[in-house]
């Protein structure tokens, strides 16, 4: 399945998530479309706890302040359900919410399915108006989109 296309809207996501605030967890259903106002960097990853989605999304966390600065919100999204996503939150000190997709709902929406897989490891960037203007699709997911990069992105719209 073909994923969105660059300027048109983007697939609007309701899942649940985790976001840890001064360690005591806090659930809470993240929609897309709540999010008007304000850019969101939507990052699919396989898997909690697993080397490069450990390194894609602690560089996000380190950089959370960049994306702040521009007014960005992050979401990480990944088949995992909510405990494993608490436990992965803690023992890295991630400081974004972390959505589960255990239906793969979002990741069908967004075209990046490998069957028999998972998915591919994906960042799309959301405008503020719920237009798709940016997205990178790995291949193969042993590499992602850095912080900088992403922050040229959001800098553009």
């Amino acid at each position: 399945m073909a994923g969105p296309t660059v300027g048109k809207q983007a697939p609007d996501v309701t899942l649940p998530g985790i976001v840890l605030v001064d360690g005591e967890r806090q659930d809470a259903e993240c929609s897309l479309a709540a999010e008007r106002g304000h850019p969101v960097v939507l990052a699919f990853y396989p898997g909690d706890n697993t080397p490069v989605c450990t390194r894609q999304l602690c560089s996000y966390s380190a950089g959370i302040e960049v994306f702040g600065t521009l007014g960005a919100r992050v979401w990480g999204i990944s088949p995992q359900g909510l405990d494993s996503h608490e436990a992965f939150a803690r023992e890295q000190g991630l400081s974004f919410p972390l959505l589960a997709d255990p239906d793969r709902d979002a990741v069908r929406a967004y075209g990046i399915g490998i069957p028999g897989l998972g998915l591919r490891r994906s960042v799309f960037l959301v405008d503020a108006e719920g237009m798709l203007r940016w997205k990178q699709v790995g291949l193969v997911g042993l590499t992602y989109s850095d912080v900088d990069t992403i922050a040229r992105q959001i800098d553009k719209l």
